[in-house]
């Protein structure tokens, strides 16, 4: 194939629980830099955006949640890159929902004939060139009508992951580019059945897809109606904000949710597969980081601020935690970050769900909310906190503004420690610079801004009989949060 467009759809859903306590809801995994320098949402973006083999890709569509929006479109400008929509879900309904959506946006924009290739934005592949090889292989068989799914060639008995069985030989459509039709996706096996599954030949299933926006459509509509019309009438009641789409909320809250592989890829009969070996990995636990990341001489991984004595096949990341010290450690795996700490056996590391499950259980919001709260204009992270108090660091980006508001229940002090700020509190606008602070009273209207170029960083101490984060009025904001 020659002069084929690609239109990418990243889907950036999903909490990453699995690799707690870096990934939590308001930060997940695919937003984090796990293996590179890249995130890897920037990475999955990156990996979409050469033209190679044929094959035009076009900026990306993305699918997050609304509380991810600003910081997706500021990773993605970080590379370089401007997301052609951020088509924003009011609530997580699976995959089968979202990509029906960029189905729609497609259409919606005289485009439904248009290929889409669907990729999760927490995966890792470590041969890339591979991967847009196999991609521009597939792509005369989608634009056929066929719904392509791409299965890695395995190279273990994993547990974690689905399978693909594809039918013996290649069908005679498909002799010239390697694909496949598929003939069964499998469950997440155990241990003996995956062994069985690998020695006969099946593939992993990595949720990768390519199709024309209409097949697709086409193909909901014929497996999961119910899916098709509640999707259809969110995006047909959305509206757009500049790079946002927000689908209708009340309908898509009405939208089963279901994956795409229930949906309709194991349904259709109009299935294919391309086996690729791409070096993949969907990272779904700190053993399957480890097994990615090049270790040391000893088989350890080592992140962040710590040391290793007489340690062996131990993987150690600290993130903003303690000083973290191993002795003796053997196929282990400890996570610090500012407010939690993990310490599991490699090999157990599948069961941090139950971690996280227990968390919950107690009320506490450790497994939802990051040490470092982010927000349009930077981020903040609580140093302390008792009976009417807590204090706070502030970093302001340059440029950065939060919004014009003012608080019922509590007064703040900022302290600025670096950089300069421009405070306003009621009709006063100051400058401030190192070591200079500004009182603000209960009820007062106020806004800080970084005007300078370099990052703005304060303390900022609140005292009150509330403290919570929605105690908040905003008047205005740039934004769009008022």
């Amino acid at each position: 194939m020659s002069g084929i467009s690609i239109s990418p759809v990243l889907l950036c859903g999903g909490s990453g629980t699995r690799l707690w306590p870096l990934s939590r809801v308001d930060m997940p995994k695919q937003l984090q830099a796990l293996a590179h320098e890249e995130t890897m949402l920037q990475a999955t973006a990156l990996r979409a955006a050469t033209d190679s083999n044929g094959l035009e890709f076009l900026a990306p569509l993305v699918v997050c949640g609304d509380a991810h929006r600003f910081l997706v479109e500021e990773q993605l400008s970080d590379v370089g890159l401007t997301p052609r929509a951020l088509l924003l879900e009011p609530q997580g309904r699976n995959t089968a929902p979202a990509v029906a959506l960029a189905a729609h946006w497609l259409a919606a924009a005289g485009q439904a004939d248009a290929l889409m290739l669907v990729m999760p934005s927490d995966h890792l592949i470590g041969n890339e060139a591979a991967f847009r090889i196999a991609v521009a292989r597939a792509a005369a068989t989608a634009a056929g009508g066929r719904l392509v799914t791409f299965g890695i060639t395995p190279h273990e008995p994993a547990t974690g992951y689905g399978y693909i069985e594809a039918e013996n030989g290649s069908s005679g459509r498909h002799d010239s580019s390697g694909l496949r039709d598929v003939r069964r996706f499998v469950e997440k096996p155990d241990a003996e059945t995956a062994a069985r599954h690998v020695a006969d030949g099946l593939m992993w299933n990595a949720g990768i897809f390519l199709f024309k926006a209409s097949a697709y459509l086409k193909a909901l509509q014929a497996f999961a109606p119910d899916v098709a019309e509640a999707a259809a009438a969110a995006a047909g009641g959305g509206v757009a904000d500049g790079l946002a789409f927000r689908p209708d909320p009340d309908r898509f809250a009405a939208c089963p949710s279901i994956s795409i592989d229930y949906a309709v890829m194991e349904r259709s009969d109009s299935v294919s597969v391309m086996p690729v070996e791409m070096g993949w990995s969907d990272v779904g636990s700190w053993d399957a980081l480890w097994r990615v990341t090049v270790p040391d001489g000893e088989g350890n991984v080592l992140r962040g601020a710590g040391a290793l004595i007489g340690c062996r096949d131990s993987l150690v990341r600290n993130d903003g935690g303690p000083f973290v010290a191993g002795l003796g450690l053997e196929g282990m795996v400890v996570v610090s970050t500012g407010d939690a700490v993990l310490i599991a056996p490699r090999n157990r590391s599948e069961e941090i769900r139950q971690v996280v499950d227990r968390i919950e259980s107690e009320g506490l919001t450790l497994a939802r909310s990051s040490h470092e709260v982010r927000r349009p204009w930077g981020s903040f992270r609580s140093l302390g906190q008792g009976e009417g108090w807590q204090v706070k660091r502030i970093a302001v980006k340059p440029g950065g503004q939060l919004s014009l508001q003012r608080h019922g229940l509590r007064a703040e002090t900022w302290v600025v420690a670096s950089g300069t700020a421009i405070v306003t509190v009621g009709q006063e606008c100051r400058r401030l610079g190192p070591g200079e602070s500004v009182f603000v009273p209960v009820g007062a209207l106020h806004r800080l801004e970084n005007p300078g170029p370099d990052p703005l960083e304060l303390i900022e101490v609140q005292q009150g009989e509330y403290l919570g984060e929605d105690d908040i009025e905003r008047l205005h904001d740039v934004y769009g949060r008022t």
